[in-house]
């Protein structure tokens, strides 16, 4: 067995801190795809319909500001063919815009939250050698994660009246690979700072896993862009039978694999415990190195799956649905805990 080698530490290295920086920036990711789920399921997200990177900090300060913003609005197809015709308001519309603007608003504060404080961290030679470049790596897909956020409204403001469930899944496992990989360079840190220089790294059964997982939440992102949620209030059945009977083959089995709301729905429900048996292994492997972790990993998939049953069970009740989206990013941050765990070198 080899011996960990001597940390590449300089007398002004800081990796603890670094870390404790990291994991504070994951929580406001964390935060960020909460209320990004609050915005999908308000139908909040079409509702500012430009890209102000500054002076969009700021809502609407006066009734006339108010009014140019609900105008432009009222240019969309959302409100033309949906929300117009059932009698949206102003007070309304500050309802939904309010949703969208704290998103992004939340969004200015994680880029500020990780990129000054990696300035300052620079500044003073606290990062360990070898870590700049995943530092720079994490705030160029912070950075992308705004504009990956406008081109998903895009697909909403001209020829229909949601946004693309193609971009809106884009948009959303961007941020849990963001939410992944801070945690995962926190722990490395962390590991870095006990005298392992080497950086765990993902060993196969970490990539089944994260595979598995990978595509069970690719499914439940097209399932919420597609509003497949709403299509039954049944659990384990689907409208009185195991097979929805209302999926659609006339375009293709591509197409229906990737648009049909009946078979999207039916694999995000089944596809959830190729997933449980999945991560039940990661957990069992982790425990004798780390109980925390796989308690972690145990409690988040517990708590997805009833949260998941009860939500479609409810007719998607805001506040299940929310809390599902929630635990799910808590799952993602449990799994690369785990991961991290059975990839570090020995």
């Amino acid at each position: 067995m080899d011996r960990p080698v001597a940390a590449p530490l300089g007398a002004t290295a800081r990796p603890i801190a670094i870390a404790h920086w990291l994991l504070a920036v994951a929580g406001l990711v964390f935060l960020m795809v909460v209320v990004g789920g609050i915005t999908r399921l308000t139908e909040s997200g079409l509702s500012i319909t430009r890209w102000d990177l500054v002076t969009g900090t700021l809502p609407p300060l006066s009734q006339a500001a108010w009014e140019t913003q609900f105008a432009l609005y009222q240019a969309t197809p959302e409100y033309i063919e949906i929300n117009g015709p059932a009698g949206m308001t102003l007070e309304s519309y500050k309802f939904i815009y309010f949703w969208e603007w704290f998103h992004r608003l939340l969004g200015r504060l994680v880029g500020l939250a990780f990129a000054v404080p990696l300035a300052w961290f620079w500044i003073r030679r606290a990062i360990p050698q070898g870590y700049r470049p995943r530092l720079l790596a994490l705030l160029a897909l912070g950075a992308s994660q705004g504009a990956l956020g406008w081109f998903m409204v895009q697909s909403g403001l001209a020829d229909r009246t949601d946004v693309s469930h193609f971009r809106l899944s884009a948009h959303l496992l961007t941020a849990l690979f963001i939410l992944a990989g801070l945690v995962w360079t926190a722990l490395d840190l962390r590991q870095l700072a006990k005298g392992n220089a080497r950086p765990a790294r993902l060993v196969g059964l970490s990539i089944g896993v994260i595979t598995i997982l990978f595509v069970q939440l690719l499914l439940g992102a097209w399932v919420a862009g597609l509003d497949a949620g709403y299509i039954t209030t049944e659990w384990p059945l689907m409208n009185d039978a195991f097979v929805p009977a209302g999926i659609d083959w006339a375009m293709g089995p591509l197409y229906t694999l990737t648009h049909d709301p009946f078979l999207l729905h039916f694999l995000h429900r089944w596809w959830a415990w190729v997933a449980v048996a999945a991560l039940v292994v990661l957990a069992r492997r982790v425990k004798p190195v780390d109980r925390r972790a796989s308690i972690a990993i145990h409690s988040a998939l517990g708590v997805q799956i009833l949260l998941g049953i009860a939500t479609v069970m409810s007719g998607m009740n805001i506040t299940l649905a929310v809390l599902h989206q929630a635990v799910g990013a808590l799952l993602v941050a449990a799994t690369a805990w785990g991961t991290h765990i059975i990839g570090r070198a020995k």
